[in-house]
């Protein structure tokens, strides 16, 4: 599987005239329609901001700016009871359950914070207190400050989901979200280079030179739910906007692979 910075010049609809110093592409779409698309890492580190000028002037320039959710809200998409499960050591078989108490000794994490948590919740914790204990935290994510930049300049700014949406497919994930946690654990460590790939990008990004492959880090049934599905349903959001220049910025991960959002969105040329 190769990056997919690799592949513009074979894309119909992309117009890569430009070289931006981190990763993006610009699509045109019939209506005109045009987005500037931004692979984003929703945690970073410091030296990610600020925000590259380029990109900024991008936002300066866009009709409005589209993000997988609006985090800068406060959104409480679900009642916390919801969430109570019995406890983890009844949901899970022998093996499991050592590894993530293994992970909890590791990230200096307490079980009793896992304990009655869905299991989709508890890969998330562990994926989220792994980026952190990299050094990555949340206000440095690319989406969160590309969204202050929106607000800053009073830009109108388009949800994909939003999410009560994204809580909403994770409440719906089969058998409790036990497959993510698993895919969890079994990549922990393809998980953290994934990460340092990303950040690489933000911060020394050659579009000239050929890029590292992402790791692929989901099993299929994962990655049904969490990228192909939502990048269909983003695709028909993207092509029915109106005419105008748009800055988009969706995690890294939508961008390669199978099923990726840039091949599904040239497919409309």
């Amino acid at each position: 599987m190769t990056g997919i910075f690799q592949k513009v010049k074979s894309w119909i609809g992309i117009k890569n005239t430009h070289h931006y110093p981190y990763p993006a592409v610009d699509i045109t779409l019939p209506n005109n329609i045009s987005l500037h698309l931004v692979g984003s890492i929703h945690m970073g580190v410091p030296t990610m901001s600020p925000l590259s000028n380029v990109l900024i002037n991008e936002i300066k320039n866009a009709d409005a700016i589209i993000v997988e959710a609006d985090i800068s809200t406060d959104v409480q998409p679900f009642d916390q009871a919801s969430l109570f499960r019995d406890p983890l050591e009844t949901r899970l078989n022998e093996t499991l359950f050592s590894q993530i108490i293994q992970h909890c000794e590791d990230l200096s994490l307490s079980l009793y914070q896992l304990e009655n948590k869905p299991l989709w919740q508890i890969a998330l914790i562990l994926q989220s207190t792994q980026a952190m204990q990299l050094g990555l935290q949340p206000q440095y994510g690319i989406d969160y400050q590309v969204i202050q930049h929106a607000n800053g300049h009073k830009k109108s700014i388009i949800e994909l989901e939003g999410i009560e949406d994204q809580v909403t497919l994770l409440l719906n994930f089969p058998h409790d979200g036990q497959q993510l946690l698993e895919d969890t654990l079994r990549n922990w460590h393809d998980n953290a280079r994934t990460l340092q790939i990303m950040i690489n990008w933000w911060l020394n990004y050659n579009s000239r030179e050929k890029q590292p492959p992402l790791p692929n880090t989901f099993s299929k049934a994962v990655f049904d739910i969490l990228m192909e599905s939502r990048n269909q349903k983003w695709v028909s959001t993207l092509s029915t906007l109106p005419a105008g220049r748009y800055v988009v910025t969706v995690g890294a991960l939508h961008l390669f692979g199978e099923e990726n959002l840039i091949d599904l969105l040239t497919s409309q040329v």
